[in-house]
């Protein structure tokens, strides 16, 4: 038997976050327990079947395959051979799963699987009874908490980076929830194990609650930290900047909530309004402009006000990618900016994590705004178009419409603005076979044209 660490705690204590880093630095197993009841509630909700109706529920479980399969080091849940690891992350799904959880059917259905693992790997699995009911015996029992609070300010950030209009008294309220239903279920309710060792991590940051607990590890096992691997002598090979080896095609045509829309087209009018009085603002190529989401547009930067001028000729709401130092300023503009639906990238790097987000944006038939030079033009002249936006135009399969920002000087009141919209780049032109260096530059160069053409 190997060493067991079982982590247990209530929900948005950061379980899972702590537990994939202690796995990665003890070089153990991760056995993420939460995510195979989520599995099961995904299931059990897809199929339109009340979750709290546990006859229903015991009745599907000879229907579902549940898996967790690691894939470049990463783990991933499928569901009957689907991969639902970004879809059991919802609040829908947190809330089933508690119930589901209750019932005696399901998780004795998937103990087996969990106990399995255990038995043959040094691993931390984290959960509501990993260490009262899964591992009785794990050599290692930790009880991470926080206050209810703290784990709602946290949970509230993460659904914001994810797009995820939820509110904070929502989040604060699913959570008492959920800790209201996980203490008070009649099978494994969520408590603290006798021989568990409690840490509140209200104050700690998240790299000091996973050296704090480590030491624990360490000392409870009698352990030491597993030595730093040494890179090899050899020359490696080369990486690509970006994989999406993963990545699909965008599926187009989802409809974004029509109350939203309405909002969103009411506020878009009254401030077209505003700023044709603080501009002498002029729009070229409007009919170029689709009337549906789930598009790309490509364009030249000359000013912070860009994604609005762009915005305002959209009837589907836009997010865009900005330089990742803008999140670090005051507290109001990163408010408004995130309202606008701007997301942080880390530049120059090949932020997978802003691309991926970029995909789900479109997925959600939301435009994506892209200003492919990086930075601003001060001159007006169009600079070097990096390649990054011809790779995810390639990917998505999106019609990608061009856009040419136009004024004399600095921007100021009443300054002449001209928004020129070219011809949409169509899906069939942006196909590339392999994501080679010469089709990327050719797909890059007809980007950078079409956006040339529109800036005079």
């Amino acid at each position: 038997m190997g060493i067991n660490v079982a982590l247990d705690g209530p929900s948005g204590a950061g379980k899972s976050t702590i537990a994939k880093k202690l796995a990665a630095a003890l070089k153990y197993v991760y056995v993420d327990t939460g995510a195979l009841y989520r599995s099961v509630a995904y299931y059990v909700v897809s199929q339109g079947i009340d979750p709290a109706d546990s006859a229903k529920v015991i009745a599907a479980l000879p229907d579902i395959k549940a898996e967790l399969k690691y894939i470049d080091g990463s783990q991933h849940v499928l569901v009957n051979g689907e991969d639902v690891s970004d879809k059991i992350r919802t609040p829908e799904i947190s809330m089933a799963a508690s119930k589901v959880s209750a019932v005696p059917e399901v998780r004795a259905f998937l103990f087996d699987l969990q106990r399995d693992i255990a038995a043959n790997n040094d691993i931390i699995m984290d959960g509501r009874d990993i260490g009262t009911v899964v591992l009785p015996n794990a050599q290692v029992k930790i009880f991470l908490t926080a206050s209810a609070e703290e784990r709602a300010n946290r949970r509230f950030k993460e659904l914001q980076e994810k797009g995820d209009p939820s509110t904070y008294e929502e989040v604060l309220a699913d959570i008492n929830q959920r800790d209201y239903n996980d203490t008070h279920r009649e099978t494994a309710p969520l408590k603290k194990a006798d021989d568990a060792i409690e840490v509140d991590s209200t104050s700690m940051t998240l790299d000091e609650t996973v050296e704090h607990i480590k030491g624990i590890i360490l000392s409870k096992t009698g352990t030491k930290q597993p030595p730093k691997e040494k890179p090899p002598r050899e020359k490696k090979e080369r990486k690509p900047l970006l994989d999406f080896s993963n990545v699909e095609p965008v599926k187009r045509g989802k409809k974004l909530n029509p109350f939203r829309m309405f909002f969103y087209n009411f506020l878009r009018i009254l401030v077209i309004g505003g700023f044709k009085i603080a501009y002498n603002l002029k729009y070229e190529g409007k009919e170029n402009v689709p009337k549906d989401g789930s598009n790309i547009f490509a364009s030249n930067h000359r000013s912070y006000v860009d994604p609005v001028f762009i915005s305002l000729a959209c009837r589907t709401p836009n997010s865009f990618m900005a330089k990742e130092e803008l999140f670090h300023t005051k507290k109001f503009f990163v408010w408004i900016i995130k309202k606008f639906g701007a997301f942080p990238v880390e530049r120059g790097k090949g932020d997978m994590d802003a691309i991926n987000l970029s995909f789900e944006k479109l997925n959600m038939g939301r435009n994506l705004v892209i200003f492919p030079e990086g930075t601003r033009s001060h001159d007006g002249k169009v600079g070097k178009i990096k390649t990054g936006v011809a790779l995810i135009a390639a990917v998505a399969q999106c019609p990608v419409i061009p856009v040419g920002i136009n004024f004399e000087g600095k921007l100021k009141f009443r300054r002449k603005v001209v928004i020129r919209f070219g011809k949409p780049i169509s899906p069939e032109q942006l196909k590339i076979t392999t994501p080679g260096a010469k089709e990327l530059k050719l797909l890059r160069t007809t980007v950078s044209d079409a956006i040339i053409e529109l800036v005079h």
